[in-house]
């Protein structure tokens, strides 16, 4: 922590810079050690940030047209600093600068797409004396919550939809990757109207205060599961409204009709992408015994073959674990599934002795009831679980608090969706997996979220129902 008046990167309250007098480190994951500070929001910051929200509410609810065409110029803003935010988001994230070029303009397509999206008003009644309406209006102030493994792209989902519904917003990025987040708060200052977005930054207590504030009327959070209990809890006494994407322990079901080679290809990357820290990354693999030692001989001559590596390297695939926390907790999993006597068919280690680089990692000879196969790992780590029927592949996918997302994987198409269909979570996947795409809700079934985000039914979740009733004559 430092008491020295910074400005290198400000918080956005009320369309202004607004500097902290302390800071915290923020570290880069390639090296282990912290390259730049950002500013410690205090309790009086928050307080002016909500007030500034609740202010601008009163006009900005106002002007639906008006509201619509800001939205893309934040893309155009966001894209006329897409090499400067790209950069950033590499050092406090550890991906591939190739991978983050790739979230900043999938923030900026996240707003132009939304910008399209219609706001609908629906008859229930209309006759010769009254004509009832369904309308939908804005909450109000939102607080948004977002986490460490995509920190633009998950912020703009929320950003998009709830200024268009209306909303004003105070946002907090996690204190592991706040900065490309500040940046973009900077940057539409010069697009949106004073306290329409704020961006403030801070630990866990922050998150507590926005949480529990009384100016907030909705809550959008993206994070764990324990987290997201915390913040249904805060929101309860005051009844906000909560929309909470959490974690998840996406199975994938391998039927025993597949190419295994052009399948492994899939699942890998599936399951290693941003280094396996994708909240819907493939987290099991359950495979039939007769295909069992070929996929994990394929899987494993993926893993070899990947090259690990700083996020700034041109050639690097796969980035470090972003964080202490997280890397130790890789680690803790794979040392109990070696103790449970499972097989590191490759992998199992971390690289080098800087940062928090770990090998990709094939494990093997493990079943339902392992920690790695039942819990979250959130890194590059896949248990490969065989069976014997797939009714069984099934139950077992299925036995969890979990309910993120699933695939399922056949050269017969219609049994893969059959298969799909029976799977007890948010997004069922067929022949693929993270295809994440701005038109289609994501959410989760069981501990895995409430509500969705994306598309009209994720605009819908930042409005609630008001039913006008007009007497005629």
């Amino acid at each position: 922590m430092t008491t020295t008046e910074t400005a290198s990167h400000a918080m956005t309250i009320d369309g202004a810079p607004a500097v902290a007098q302390s800071t915290f480190g923020v570290i880069n994951p390639a090296t282990g050690d912290i390259f730049d500070e950002a500013p410690e929001c205090t309790r009086e910051q928050l307080d002016a940030a909500m007030q500034a929200a609740a202010t601008a509410f009163r006009t900005w609810r106002l002007d639906e047209a008006a509201r619509r065409a800001l939205l893309p110029a934040c893309a155009d803003a966001i894209t006329a600093h897409a090499d400067e935010l790209a950069r950033v988001l590499t050092q406090e994230q550890g991906k591939p600068l190739a991978k983050a070029a790739a979230e900043i303009a999938g923030a900026a397509k996240w707003f132009t797409y939304t910008a399209r999206l219609e706001i609908p008003v629906e008859v229930a009644l209309d006759n010769d004396r009254v004509r009832v309406e369904v309308r939908r209006r804005p909450f109000g102030v939102v607080a948004a919550i977002t986490p460490w493994n995509y920190p633009v792209s998950l912020a703009v989902w929320k950003i998009a939809p709830a200024l268009l519904a209306g909303n004003t917003i105070v946002l907090k990025p996690s204190p592991f990757t706040p900065l490309a987040t500040l940046r973009l708060g900077e940057i539409l200052r010069d697009v949106l109207p004073s306290g329409v977005l704020n961006v403030v930054s801070g630990g866990d207590a922050l998150g507590g205060w926005m949480t529990s504030h009384p100016t907030v009327r909705k809550i959008s959070f993206t994070g764990s599961v324990a987290t997201g209990k915390l913040v249904a809890a805060a929101a309860a006494p005051d009844l906000k409204r909560v929309t909470l994407e959490l974690g998840g322990n996406d199975p994938a079901i391998v039927l025993p009709d597949v190419d295994v080679a052009r399948t492994a290809k899939r699942l890998f990357w599936g399951a290693f992408e941003n280094c396996g820290q994708v909240c819907s990354a493939i987290k099991r693999v359950y495979v039939p015994e007769s295909l069992y030692e070929s996929m994990v001989a394929h899987l494993a001559e993926m893993a070899r073959g990947v090259k690990v590596g700083n996020g700034l390297d041109e050639d690097s695939q796969l980035g470090p674990i972003n964080n202490q926390p997280q890397f130790e907790r890789v680690q803790e999993l794979v040392e109990d599934a070696r103790h449970s006597g499972a097989r590191m068919v490759t992998g199992g280690q971390r690289i080098g002795d800087r940062g928090y680089f770990y090998a990709p990692t094939i494990v093997a000879d493990l079943t339902d009831g392992a920690r790695l196969v039942d819990e979250e790992q959130f890194g590059p780590v896949l248990p490969v679980v065989p069976y014997k029927e797939v009714d069984d592949a099934i139950a077992r996918a299925n036995a969890t608090h979990f309910g993120l997302s699933g695939s399922v994987w056949s050269s017969d198409t219609a049994r893969a969706e059959a298969v799909a269909r029976q799977l007890e979570c948010g997004t069922a996947w067929v022949n693929q997996h993270l295809n994440v795409v701005p038109h289609a809700p994501f959410g989760g079934a069981k501990w895995s979220g409430i509500g969705v985000e994306n598309g009209p039914w994720g605009l819908l979740g930042f409005t609630e129902i008001q039913t006008v009733n007009v007497a005629k004559g």
